[in-house]
C-alpha cells in the first residue's frame, strides 16, 4: 500500500470521526462518512482480490462478491434497526441493479477497450440467468398478492419466500462450488481473444502476503461497519435537506457507496482479461443480494421487533426486472465486448433519472 494513499485514508477517517462527533450539519456528516466508507470499501475490495488470488478463480469470485456485499448488508442492518424499511428495500433494489448494470457495465466497457472480445463460461451464464429470473419472481409474488392478503399473511408469505431463497442460495453454493465446480470453472476465462492484436492475459502477482491481505480485509470490514452506522445516522436529514426521495437515496446514493468494493475489484479484473471473475463478482453479487441478503434481513428485522416484509414498490420491481432482462440478454452467450458495457450503463442512467424524478 502506497504511503500517500494510506495517509489519505487515515486523514479522511479522522475527518469523518470529527464530523460525526463535533458537527451538527447532517450534510457534512453524511459526505465525510460516505467518502470514508468509499475508501475503506475500496481497500476491502483490494484486500479481497488478494485473498481471492490465493483461493482460486471461482472461490475468489465468491469471496469478492461476499465481502463486496458486506457494506450493503451492514448498512441495511442499521437501516432496519432504525425502521427505515422503504430505504432498506430501495437500497436492496439499488444494489441488485447497480451490480448488474453499473458494475458489470463498467467492467465490460473498460475490459472491452483493452481486449476486443472477452469470454467466460457459457454454462455459468445460463445458470446465472435462471437465478436472476428466480429473484424477479420471488420479489414480484408478495406485491402481486398484496391486496388479497392480510398484513399477517403477507408477513408469513415473506418469511416463507425468504426461507426458500436462502435455501436456494446455499444449494447454489453447493452446486457451483461443490458438485459442478469443474463444469462451472474458469476454463474460458483469459483465453486468447478473437480480435487481432489483443495481448494475452498476464497473471499479476498479489500485492500482499496472505496474512497481510487477511488482516487488511478484517480491518477494512470493521471500518466499513463503523462508517456505515454513521452514514445511516445522517441519511434522513440529508434526504430532507436536499429534497431527495428515500427511493433515490436508497437505490442510487447508498447503493453506489456500498458497491464501491465491487466497482474496484470487478473493473480491475476485467482490465486484466479476467472477465470470468469480473462477471462472477458483478452478477454473483446481485444474486447474493437477492437470494441471501434481502431474505436474511427479513429474519434480522424480527430480532429488532420490527418485522419487515418483501413487498417492493412497482418502481423497484420494474427496475430489477429490466436489469435482469438486459443482463441476461448480454451475458447469455458467454462473450462480451465494450459496447455491451455501454448498453448496461445506458439502462442504469435511464433508471437513475426515473428514480430521481419520483417524489
Amino acid at each position: 500500500m502506497k504511503k500517500r494513499w494510506l495517509y489519505g485514508l487515515i486523514a479522511v477517517t479522522l475527518l469523518s470521526a470529527g464530523a460525526h462527533y463535533l458537527s451538527e450539519n447532517e450534510l457534512i456528516r453524511f459526505a465525510c462518512s460516505g467518502l470514508s466508507l468509499l475508501l475503506w470499501a475500496a481497500l476491502m475490495g483490494k484486500a479481497t482480490e488478494n485473498v481471492a488470488h490465493y483461493a482460486g478463480e471461482r472461490l475468489g469470485g465468491f469471496l469478492n462478491a461476499t465481502f463486496g456485499n458486506a457494506a450493503e448488508l451492514i448498512i441495511a442492518v442499521f437501516l432496519v434497526k432504525e425502521g427505515l424499511f422503504d430505504m432498506v428495500k430501495a437500497s436492496i433494489t439499488g444494489s441488485i441493479i447497480g451490480n448488474m448494470l453499473l458494475v458489470l457495465g463498467l467492467s465490460l466497457l473498460f475490459g472491452g477497450l483493452r481486449y476486443k472480445t472477452q469470454s467466460f463460461n457459457p454454462m455459468l451464464a445460463g445458470h446465472n440467468a435462471s437465478l436472476m429470473l428466480l429473484s424477479v419472481i420471488a420479489l414480484f409474488i408478495p406485491a402481486a398478492f398484496l391486496n388479497e392478503l392480510e398484513s399477517g399473511e403477507i408477513q408469513l408469505l415473506s418469511l416463507i419466500i425468504a426461507g426458500v431463497l436462502i435455501l436456494c442460495y446455499f444449494l447454489w453454493l453447493l452446486f457451483s462450488l461443490g458438485t459442478h465446480r469443474k463444469e462451472l470453472g474458469d476454463s474460458l476465462d483469459g483465453l486468447p481473444d478473437s480480435g487481432e492484436g489483443d495481448p494475452p492475459r498476464k497473471e499479476a502477482s498479489p500485492d500482499w502476503s496472505p496474512g497481510v491481505s487477511l488482516f487488511l480485509l478484517i480491518l477494512s470490514t470493521a471500518l466499513v461497519a463503523i462508517q456505515s452506522e454513521w452514514l445511516v445516522g445522517s441519511v434522513e436529514g440529508v434526504a430532507h435537506a436536499l429534497g431527495w426521495s428515500d427511493l433515490f437515496i436508497g437505490a442510487f446514493v447508498i447503493a453506489v457507496i456500498g458497491n464501491a468494493a465491487e466497482h474496484s475489484a470487478a473493473v480491475f479484473l476485467a482490465m486484466k482479461n479476467r472477465i470470468g471473475a469480473a462477471v462472477e463478482i458483478a452478477i454473483g453479487s446481485s444474486l447474493q443480494v437477492a437470494l441471501f441478503v434481502s431474505p436474511a434481513l427479513i429474519f434480522i428485522s424480527l430480532l429488532f421487533g420490527k418485522p419487515m416484509d418483501l413487498v417492493f414498490t412497482g418502481y423497484e420491481l420494474a427496475a430489477v426486472a429490466v436489469a435482469a432482462f438486459i443482463a441476461k440478454s448480454i451475458s447469455r452467450d458467454g462473450s462480451t465486448n465494450w459496447y455491451e458495457g455501454v448498453l448496461l450503463l445506458s439502462v442504469y442512467v435511464i433508471l437513475g433519472t426515473a428514480f430521481f424524478a419520483v417524489d
